[in-house]
């Protein structure tokens, strides 16, 4: 099977349907991180096949928490290489989405893969999310933040629940070690005003990966209080201080 028709039927498994348009976009997409991967360390996933099935693919298990052609606006906090935030919008060209991340050389590549792609409202910011996540034009703005690899439960949801408005969710693409992570992060879930919806498993096709997924929603505004300043959120996770 060629790599197109493995990305076709991967997320055609997922319940996504991909264009010819959209192939071709991903197609350039693992092409310029692989080259751009020799100049910097973006992915140590350097397969091209790999690169469909442990990056384009699992990210599109997002799909299975909740169905992404509903959402308008999603934001990515420490999108790394556009993971999962640039393979949504790929797949869900009508989300507005936005890519934010501490590391500027990151998105001076994922600025590359948008022009490149020609793909229009996407927002790429060079900024710490505790810092970004007390500005009122991001904050409790967005229908869903999508996270992945990025902390533990109780930090990550420091990080990203401040920008998630009311009723709209954390979608957060974990291992198998969510269960843990959920019973020790609760207690912040429940300060920054969101509670766990559901736990969705989500095999990544075409792999041996089995993933978890926390999908959190938000059910009330989050204290201006949080995120605390930059570095405290992991020193000290909202929840588990002693």
């Amino acid at each position: 099977m060629n790599e197109r028709q493995l990305l076709f039927d991967g997320a055609s498994d997922l319940g996504i349907i991909l264009n010819d348009i959209q192939l071709d976009q991903f197609m350039q997409y693992k092409k310029l991180l692989l080259e751009w991967n020799e100049k910097m360390n973006l992915t140590a996933i350097t397969e091209d096949r790999e690169v469909i099935t442990k990056h384009f693919l699992d990210c599109l298990t997002v799909n299975k928490s909740l169905e992404m052609d509903k959402v308008s606006s999603l934001i990515d906090i420490g999108t790394g290489a556009g993971f999962p935030g640039l393979v949504i919008k790929i797949a869900f060209p009508d989300i507005e989405v936005t890519l934010v991340d501490s590391l500027k050389k990151r998105l001076v590549f994922l600025d590359e893969v948008i022009n490149e792609l020609r793909l229009e409202k996407v927002n790429c910011i060079h900024q710490r999310a505790e810092d970004l996540g007390k500005q009122k034009e991001y904050r409790e703005k967005f229908d869903v933040c999508a996270s992945r690899a990025v902390a533990h439960l109780a930090v990550l949801s420091e990080y990203t629940l401040p920008f998630v408005k009311v009723g709209g969710y954390l979608i957060a693409l974990k291992g198998q070690k969510l269960d843990e992570e959920i019973e020790q992060g609760k207690k912040a879930i429940e300060i920054l005003g969101a509670k766990l919806n559901e736990v969705v498993d989500a095999k990544v096709p075409y792999t041996d990966l089995n993933h978890k997924i926390a999908k959190i929603k938000k059910v009330r505004i989050t204290s201006p209080k949080y995120p605390r300043k930059a570095g405290e959120p992991a020193k000290m996770p909202l929840g588990l201080n002693k």
